[in-house]
């Protein structure tokens, strides 16, 4: 997983994390200034299918890993694009617990990742981000799923009732512990949950800050 490449013509190397990082960022970062323009479903199911090919492409190294990668993200990617389709609610369904899935081994294998490496790369950094801005994108499927199954677990503005990614804006908010309060949990299992993932987004800093002090303090000591 550590293998990089460099890019044509220069000494730029590009590691395998990278692609998806400006995935996800591409999902943070422009959406909301090109919804205007094209449709916030197809903008967010686009973005959607990238995460999903930059994600299979940053654990390709190895085979099996690729192949569960792939499996699990293809029947996210056909039903989330079916849904132009047909208009079953357990298609909906169904797309949204493959990409939490999806978004868990993701994460499980870039920590592994992280916690064998023994010396503080570009692409260990990168990775760090992309597991903590992953772990955000699957709380915001997470928290769709809970509001579909039990409708009305949040209060949210009546101007968003109808655009789901504001779960997206939702998890992050509750990840970094900003709290708002525009988009609120009403439901004991909505609260539970947004709990849950602000206990994780503190967690996960304070253990990736201690995991890199350790091995920064390793890699000066063998220098």
């Amino acid at each position: 997983m550590e293998e990089e490449f460099n890019i044509p013509f220069t000494q730029i190397r590009i590691g395998r994390f990278l692609f998806l990082l400006i995935s996800i960022l591409l999902m943070i970062l422009f959406r909301p200034f090109l919804e205007g323009y094209v449709g916030i479903k197809i903008l967010m199911d686009l973005f959607f299918s990238l995460i999903l090919l930059s994600g299979i492409y940053a654990v390709s190294k190895k085979k099996h890993v690729f192949l569960i990668a792939l499996v699990l993200a293809f029947p996210a990617f056909f039903v989330q694009w079916s849904l132009y389709f047909v208009t079953f609610q357990s298609s909906f369904l169904m797309a949204r617990i493959f990409a939490v899935l999806f978004y868990i081994f993701l994460i499980i294998v870039i920590l592994d990742f992280l916690f064998k490496e023994t010396v503080i790369t570009p692409d260990m950094l990168i990775g760090a981000i992309c597991v903590y801005l992953l772990i955000g994108a699957m709380w915001a499927s997470i928290f769709t799923l809970l509001e579909s199954l039990h409708p009305g677990s949040f209060r949210i503005p009546e101007s968003e009732l109808t655009d789901l990614s504001h779960f997206f804006y939702y998890s992050f908010v509750t990840l970094t512990t900003l709290g708002y309060g525009d988009i609120t949990p009403i439901t004991s299992g909505a609260r539970s949950v947004s709990i849950i993932e602000a206990i994780i987004g503190q967690l996960y800093i304070a253990i990736l800050v201690s995991r890199l002090v350790g091995v920064h303090i390793a890699q000066s000591f063998n220098k």
